[in-house]
């Protein structure tokens, strides 16, 4: 990489550093003063910096909007509390795991619910300061933990939840655990904080920095997948990096396809931000994989934006590196040169709901969980349905990339059981449409700051609404998938959907369509800040033209370009990203 080159990708260092870069530089490698806002009962919140130092730890400080106006006219701060999320790569945990984690949710959080995220993982909402190192030291005896899982660091990783496939999954998720696992921070500030409890200096003083994530770690927030084609459940276009699982002759793991710079998330108003799509980096052998995992970190790490955390994602370091010098950098790092791209197609995104077997001749049940909240209320009891099945269940769970849960490896003798409690809780329905099936949202309000409008509690109302419209249409049986997100974030992935809503307002969204059934290619914006009957009217007449003019097997979102309703999405500098770039020379 020549010297203008790489000074290229170095201009925002004529700008002053965020406030975050000084943060992270005085947190003694992420400890701050957290133990002394522990001991603090006046606030149920963290003071100063260490607001944003519990995110490295895997949460977010938040508190319940529904009532804040009320308790601020009592003279009461917000009822503040944290959202913790598990470190679980690859989704996969015990039943045994399960029953503690359930008992805590009961016990100690705030809404008594775990939520399944689309990052394969389980989130708690409502927990109290007071009851954090409980939760921590729990998961600790569970072997888990919630480090890396927010702000800016690699995190959660995912992976293909193929149930069918098992010994190529087997291989694929060993690869997501160790990637996870080496892109990890080096710091033992989240064990002396949350397990042991102790006030130190530093117990790091022979990291001079960390050695892959350094002493001010990324930039910003960074996301893997690994990914096994034809299935694209992980929506792998959408991370910052992503490794697409290639099989040998004799189905065995080989090597992996890498792509970088996806991204979902923008600012209103703000034309330099966007979402793209991750782009073809090459291929590497097996034992290359962490090497790359590691480069293409460390490129980011190094070339990253620390200036406007607006630009800071992977994906505007490619635009102001260019790709070749990116890949060329990664290549310079990683000790070889990538191969070319091995051909992959994705076929299908989402997830088989229902019972699948694999070729160990076990069963695996898929559940779908709206909105992967499992809560019990008057109309179902997901958590007690889910907690029963952890107790007579011998093989694991699966927390998909959608959502929803796998009972996975159940024998052919225990099937009808377990189907009959996932029957009796409410967690298989016969009334589920393959729309709503094919849906998904972020958890917006009452609890995310950031929430501009409605997501997890309007999604299934407009899911009804849109099943209606289906049906009017004569296309009940058919699909769309359909994302909502309460703000521009990313979080509920509307951006990789054929029908997205992006929270504006309250009550007021924007319609993005155009995207493919595949997830491979970005929606564009079709109309701006509407309400949601505004939405179902212009869907209605879409869906209705669909209906009427599409092709054998079209899917929505395709309909929608080949007729010129809406145009392929081209949302960058035409200098770097054009046309052809939309979509991976792999998948056509």
């Amino acid at each position: 990489m020549t010297e203008q080159n790489k000074q290229k990708g170095l201009e925002w260092q004529e700008k002053p550093l965020s406030d975050n870069e000084r943060l992270k530089t005085d947190s003694n490698f992420l400890r701050g003063t957290i133990l002394d806002d522990l001991e603090d009962s006046l606030t149920g919140g963290f003071r100063g910096d260490n607001f944003q130092l519990i995110r490295f730890h895997g949460m977010y400080e938040q508190d319940d909007r529904d009532i804040r106006a009320e308790r601020a006219e009592e003279k009461l701060e917000p009822l503040k509390f944290m959202l913790l999320r598990c470190r679980l790569p690859g989704g996969i945990i015990k039943p045994f795991q399960w029953i503690e984690l359930d008992k805590f949710a009961r016990e100690h959080s705030y809404y008594r619910s775990i939520r399944l995220t689309n990052r394969q993982t389980f989130q708690y909402h409502g927990v109290p300061k007071s009851q954090l190192q409980t939760m921590h030291r729990l998961l600790h005896s569970l072997g888990l933990d919630s480090i890396a899982t927010a702000s800016d660091m690699n995190r959660n990783v995912l992976c293909t939840s193929n149930p069918i496939e098992s010994a190529l999954h087997q291989q694929a998720y060993e690869y997501a655990k160790k990637i996870s696992e080496h892109l990890l921070p080096r710091t033992r500030g989240y064990l002396d904080v949350w397990i042991d409890g102790k006030k130190v200096q530093s117990s790091d003083d022979f990291l001079q920095e960390e050695p892959i994530l350094g002493k001010t770690y990324l930039p910003r927030k960074f996301k893997t997948a690994v990914v096994i084609p034809p299935l694209n459940d992980v929506d792998c276009y959408g991370n910052d990096l992503d490794f697409v699982a290639i099989a040998d002759d004799n189905g065995n793991l080989a090597g992996f396809n890498v792509l970088a710079g996806g991204g979902l998330s923008l600012e209103h108003g703000n034309t330099k931000t966007y979402p793209h799509i991750s782009l073809e980096l090459g291929y590497v052998p097996l034992e290359y994989t962490l090497k790359a995992a590691e480069a293409v970190v460390t490129t980011q790490r190094d070339f990253g934006n620390r200036s406007d955390r607006k630009n800071a994602r992977s994906r505007y370091t490619i635009q102001n590196m260019g790709l070749d010098n990116f890949r060329a950098e990664v290549e310079r790092r990683m000790g070889i040169p990538f191969e070319p791209i091995r051909p992959f197609k994705f076929t299908e995104r989402g997830d088989r709901i229902g019972w699948v077997k694999g070729i160990d001749n076990n069963w695996h049940l898929t559940l779908f969980i709206e909105s992967g909240r499992l809560v019990d209320n008057d109309e179902k009891k997901l958590l007690s349905g889910v907690l029963e099945i952890a107790k007579i269940h011998k093989g694991d769970f699966r927390i998909t990339a959608n959502q929803n849960l796998i009972v996975a490896n159940v024998a052919e003798e225990d099937k009808a059981q377990i189907e009959q409690i996932a029957r009796d809780y409410g967690l298989i329905r016969d009334d589920v449409s393959k729309l709503r099936e094919n849906s998904m949202s972020c958890v917006s309000f009452p609890t995310c700051p950031l929430a501009m409008a409605e997501s997890e509690r309007i999604l299934p109302s407009f899911i009804d609404e849109l099943d209606k419209v289906m049906a009017k249409h004569h296309v009940a049986d058919d699909y769309i998938v359909t994302r909502i997100t309460g703000c521009p974030n990313g979080c509920g992935r509307a951006m990789l959907a054929e029908i997205g809503l992006v929270g504006k307002a309250i009550g007021r969204y924007n319609l993005h369509i155009g995207g493919d059934r595949e997830g491979v290619r970005i929606p564009r914006l079709y109309k701006e800040n509407i309400t949601i009957p505004e939405i179902i009217s212009e869907l209605d007449t879409l869906i209705g033209r669909w209906a009427n003019e599409r092709h054998a097997n079209e899917g929505f979102g395709d309909f929608t370009i080949r007729t010129g309703i809406i145009k392929p999405v081209i949302n960058a500098p035409v200098d770097f990203w054009d046309a052809d770039k939309i979509i991976s020379t792999a998948t056509v």
